[in-house]
């Protein structure tokens, strides 16, 4: 699946769309600044997948600061069987900037 982009997702999320969104992020960071969604520090994802709520085909936009831990839980939820798995490009700093 392609990754999605800042401007789409703050379209979706405008248009009052309910995205499943997984912040990999550390939870200091989540609690600091979130958009909302599931929060699972990326070193301790593939322990945790069963705290996923979603199906294996069900969309997940995963999130963190620049794109770079959320490209790693991409890789690792793909790896585990899910199959529409998509990367904010850029991360939360491209999502704020493009607000």
């Amino acid at each position: 699946m392609t990754d999605i982009i800042a401007r789409e997702m703050i379209t979706r999320l405008k248009n009052g769309e309910q995205l499943n969104m997984l912040d990999v992020r550390e939870k200091i960071e989540y609690h600091t600044y979130n958009i909302g969604g599931t929060n699972i520090p990326l070193p301790v994802l593939k322990d945790n997948l069963g705290e996923l709520a979603w199906d294996k085909t069900d969309e997940i936009i995963v999130i963190c600061k620049a794109g770079l831990r959320s490209a790693t839980a991409k890789s690792i939820l793909e790896l585990n069987g899910y199959k529409n798995i998509r990367n904010l490009t850029g991360g939360l700093l491209a999502f704020q900037r493009d607000q």
